[in-house]
This record gives C-alpha cells, structure tokens and sequence, in this order.
C-alpha cells in the first residue's frame, strides 16, 4: 500500500469517528437538555390552577352564597334579592369607596353601583382586604351585633371589617380597600365563567 492510500484511509476514518462523534454528543445534549427543558414548563395541575373555571348559576337561590375555588382563592356568588340591592345606596354615606375608584379591586365592566355585570349576581374573591382572612356571609338585617345600620352584607371575625352586599368596605374598619370582584363573563344565562373578561355581559 502505498503512502497516499494510508493517508486516504485515514481521512476516510477521521471523518466516520468525527461523523459518530457528533451524533453521540448531539444524542447525549438532547437527553440532557429534554429534562431540563421540560422542568421549566408549568405542570397540568399548575395549568390547571390558573384556568378560568365555570359554574351553573342556575340552581343558586335568591339571599343564597355559593362558594368554589379559583386560583386556590375562595370566590363566593351572591344572588342578591330585590330588597338587597334597593338597599345598597342606603350604605353609600356609611363606606370608604361607594363608587368603587380604585381601580385595582374590580374590572372596569364591574365599576358600577351593584359591582357586577349582572345587578343580581354578585361575584367576589372571598378575601379581607386587610390581612387575608375569609369574612363570613351575614345577609341579615339589622342584628344585635352589627347595629340598625346593617343591611347585610360580609363581616370579617378576624379584626372586624365590614362590607356591604356589593363588597364595599365600611368606613373606621382595618380593611383599607373594596373586596375584589374577579374576571368574569356569562357563557350562558345559566354559566358563569370566572378568570375571563371575554364575551358577552
């Protein structure tokens, strides 16, 4: 064999150990790199966390509040009654934020005297605005330890701040703002879906 058929052969070989070289280390950067990559993607459940959910309004009766889970944050649904919401402006002298300014504490579609796109459906994160505890549902009318003012509305036991039955917080409470009324939008008549400000009121 002579010297240019050697130098042939190993030209030929160095580009074949060159050729599975590159493929060994292109297979082995792409199952390192796969894990890593796919670590960085939000989970189903995380996916699933942060999804709109919607809920069948059809069943709630009127004075009734339901609660379901959003964003792992409580969001309670009020079906207001007729002598509820005449008597929301009755309150107006006695909150922080009747008309409801600050921006941050509700869409621009909610920014209204009942707070929701729909006057008998109130919606809301069921969160004080003061340290984060779960006011309780107190519909009633004028009890003993709430005073003659009271029209109903939400009492947090923690510090005891008050809103009125469209989240409005009352005036010398801890809690500085309005509760906050989520993203939301009806499906249907009968299906509401909060986490969107899509579709129709």
């Amino acid at each position: 064999m002579s010297d240019s058929d050697s130098n042939t052969v190993d030209v030929k070989r160095r580009r074949m150990l060159i050729a599975a070289t590159s493929v060994v280390g292109a297979a082995g950067t792409a199952a390192f790199a796969t894990p890593l990559l796919i670590s960085w993607m939000p989970s189903a459940r995380a996916k699933a966390a942060g999804a709109p959910i919607e809920v069948n309004i059809s069943k709630i009766e009127p004075g009734q509040l339901v609660r379901v889970i959003w964003r792992g944050k409580p969001i309670w649904l009020v079906k207001r009654t007729d002598q509820m919401l005449k008597d929301l402006p009755s309150n107006d002298t006695l909150l922080v934020d009747p008309e409801s300014t600050v921006d941050t504490q509700q869409p621009e579609y909610t920014k209204n005297k009942t707070r929701s796109r729909k006057p008998e459906m109130l919606v809301l994160i069921g969160i004080c605005t003061h340290l984060g505890c779960s006011p309780t549902y107190r519909p009633e009318v004028a009890p003993a330890d709430l005073g003659a003012d009271w029209k109903g509305g939400f009492y947090c036991p923690c510090h005891g701040s008050r809103f009125d039955l469209a989240g409005r917080v009352f005036k010398n409470v801890p809690a500085p703002t309005n509760l906050v009324v989520p993203p939301h939008f009806y499906k249907t008549d009968d299906v509401l879906r909060i986490g969107e400000d899509g579709g129709a009121a």
